[in-house]
């Protein structure tokens, strides 16, 4: 096992995104859950790395994210994900996904040698990262942080579409953290009040929850609630909000409280949601950001 201990581990796999929007028509993206997360906390100064997959083709993805700071582990599959990204209004929580190829799923073997203070499961659809990951890294005493993404999204034919998740309470009660956006909360719970939606993800046995929705990000940790705005001045990059959110919070969290944490996840996300691709903005401009918005100094 590598002597090395990264404060965060950000796991799943590269997607080749494509992303048609009314208003900024269609682009294409280096894309995936864990990459927009693992490249948010390395800007905030987080040792983190990506374990992920993606075709040999793709190969110079890896060499673009270990320039950003992030260590890339990665498993060469027959094909990337490529996906398609479809929103028919100005909506960021309304779109349509589409899937025309898949990487293989990331197993056990790909974490066993990775020590980590706290982990991400970044993935993008349901089987891409399974429990034995999960397992492997409980055994290590690693926090855990789950994004229900890629658990509640089954891929059929090219679409992919939200199905009962039988193994939900299983996998919240081995997890430390969930991530969610208001969307994936009221088809798991049935609650279409974020705050009670919440608080049956907590009952499960997660001890924080991070729910995004298209004004803010909700923290529920202690027993209390944290609604934090997003202020971006334009929407040209709403792919990635909630990964970036989850990303920068579970870095933060190593160091700050729930509400501290969250300011600082708020406010990355913020910024990342007026450019495509990863969050890459300096850290002034973050804490210049935190001030203005949210009445708060410093916390780094």
């Amino acid at each position: 096992m590598t002597s090395k201990v990264y404060d965060v581990v950000y796991i799943g796999n590269y997607t080749k995104d494509t992303i048609i929007h009314p208003v900024t028509g269609t682009t294409y993206v280096d894309g995936g859950g864990a990459h927009y997360a693992a490249q948010a906390a390395a800007c905030l100064g987080f040792q983190v790395a990506l374990v992920t997959r993606l075709a040999k083709s793709d190969e110079y993805v890896v060499e673009k994210v270990r320039q950003t700071g992030v260590e890339c582990l990665v498993d060469y599959s027959s094909h990337s994900t490529l996906m398609q990204l479809e929103y028919p209004t100005t909506n960021p929580d309304i779109r349509t996904l589409t899937v025309k190829a898949v990487a293989d799923p990331i197993s056990a073997a790909s974490v066993a040698k990775v020590r980590a203070k706290a982990a991400v499961i970044g993935s993008s659809l349901r089987g891409e990262v399974g429990m034995d990951v999960i397992q492997s890294l409980k055994r290590k005493n690693t926090v855990v942080a789950a994004d229900m993404q890629g658990f509640v999204r089954v891929l059929r034919g090219q679409e992919l579409k939200y199905e009962p998740w039988g193994e939900m309470r299983s996998t919240l009660a081995a997890v430390d953290v969930v991530k969610s956006d208001a969307v994936e909360a009221e088809f798991l719970t049935g609650e279409t009040d974020i705050y009670q939606a919440a608080k049956f993800y907590a009952a499960l046995g997660p001890r924080e929850i991070v729910l995004t929705h298209k004004d803010g990000v909700l923290i529920y940790a202690d027993g209390e609630f944290h609604n934090l705005g997003f202020y971006p001045t334009r929407l040209d990059g709403r792919s990635g909000r909630g990964d970036t959110c989850i990303g920068s919070y579970m870095a933060m969290r190593l160091v700050k409280s729930p509400l501290e944490a969250g300011i600082w996840a708020a406010a990355v996300t913020s910024l990342k949601m007026e450019k495509l691709g990863p969050f890459n903005r300096p850290m002034p401009e973050v804490e210049e950001f935190i001030q203005v918005h949210y009445n708060h100094g410093s916390l780094r």
